[in-house]
């Protein structure tokens, strides 16, 4: 049995602004080429199709049309649990009759139990869950996700058949992971970490929630991360997909390549703008590290004349103000104080008209302050 684990699309999510369409379309157009190049008998998708609960109407049909392609067109069965970003509800739609078309969609516990037979392996499809949800469905008190998975897994277990292998398909937060910056904590209210051990009974463990894949360095329990980077704490990360063999008890990782990538510049702002500054594609989305200390007026406005997406501009070594000398002003007239200021901050003097109009407001003031 020979499949694709993915996870994590979060369909909608932008980059500082930036829409992320034309990088998700394309990165979904390379996993599929990938399910097809590699013959595979499914695709897992561990949770996060969306990145909100109430998805945009694009985002619904991108993620509809990409689902009908994989299981229309290409004819892969498709396994699918709901991730923390998802609505449970919404994204259930359809799901009774999906099934029918070797669609599986698990949006509750009701069917956590049992198993989805390919081949010679049984999938068991865990979506992202609270745990009020956990208490209702096992009648029993769990105070943390490591319980309360663990009592499903127990459960699990009774339903495994001893001559076919066992994967979990699941969304939560696994003990030992490390994070990125793009991930929405499950800490809160109980949803903590769920620990290893009680995972290692299954062959392989196709996980969603964790943003890189290596958050996790285990053998058989593995994050697929995002197929698109979506913060600048990924720019460096490799995104991709794993493709498993359940028979073989193979996994490797197969790489995309992003259509648009995010790129960390490190430099003195004169040589970012130099002559020899570094030549990117104009799409590329760039975070700027500068290591200057000094003042550097409109730099973002600049900086965007070489790079047109800098989504972050970030001073490494903090910033010098440039020292001012004190000036006698206590017996100057204001407009000559205004002008001053203006010209020691802006670096040039107020022009005729700005002059006027100062004149006029300060005119006005005066006359206030003058009167009874």
């Amino acid at each position: 049995m020979r499949f694709l684990h993915t996870a994590d699309w979060h369909l909608g999510k932008q980059l500082h602004g930036y829409s992320l369409v034309e990088e998700q379309e394309d990165a979904f157009n390379q996993i599929e080429q990938l399910a097809l190049q590699h013959h595979v008998d499914a695709v897992v998708v561990a949770g996060d199709i969306y990145d909100r609960g109430i998805a945009s109407e694009k985002s619904v049909q991108l993620g509809n049309q990409m689902f009908a392609r994989l299981n229309r067109d290409d004819h892969l069965p498709l396994l699918v649990v709901s991730g923390n970003h998802d609505s449970a509800p919404r994204l259930a739609t359809g799901a009774p009759w999906y099934a029918d078309q070797g669609f599986v969609l698990r949006t509750t516990l009701d069917d956590c139990l049992t198993p989805v037979t390919l081949g010679d392996t049984q999938f068991f499809l865990l979506p992202f869950f609270g745990l009020q949800a956990a208490r209702n469905f096992l009648g029993q008190p769990v105070k943390t996700m490591d319980e309360a998975v663990g009592q499903l897994i127990a459960r699990m277990r009774g339903n495994f058949d001893s001559t076919k292998h066992h994967v979990l398909v699941a969304h939560f937060f696994a003990s030992g992971s490390l994070r990125t910056e793009s991930e929405t904590p499950l800490e809160v209210g109980g949803l903590g970490p769920v620990s290893l051990p009680q995972l290692e009974c299954f062959d392989y463990v196709a996980l969603g929630h964790l943003h890189t894949h290596t958050a996790l360095r285990h053998p058989k329990i593995k994050y697929s991360g995002t197929p698109v980077k979506f913060s600048v704490g990924e720019a460096r990360d490799q995104k991709g997909c794993w493709l498993v063999d359940t028979t073989a008890g193979t996994r490797e990782f197969l790489p995309l390549t992003p259509l648009h990538d995010v790129v960390v510049l490190r430099d003195k702002f004169a040589a970012l703008v130099g002559p020899d500054h570094p030549h990117l594609d104009p799409e590329t989305f760039v975070a700027v590290q500068l290591t200057d200390k000094g003042i550097i007026p409109d730099a973002m406005n600049q900086l965007r004349q070489f790079y047109p997406r800098v989504i972050e501009m970030t001073r490494v070594n903090g910033v010098t103000p440039a020292p001012r000398k004190i000036k006698e002003v206590q017996r100057t007239a204001p407009l000559d104080v205004l002008t001053a200021y203006y010209e020691d901050v802006a670096g040039e003097p107020l022009s005729s008209v700005q002059q006027e109009i100062a004149a006029a407001v300060l005119g006005k003031v005066e006359a206030m302050h003058d009167a009874p």
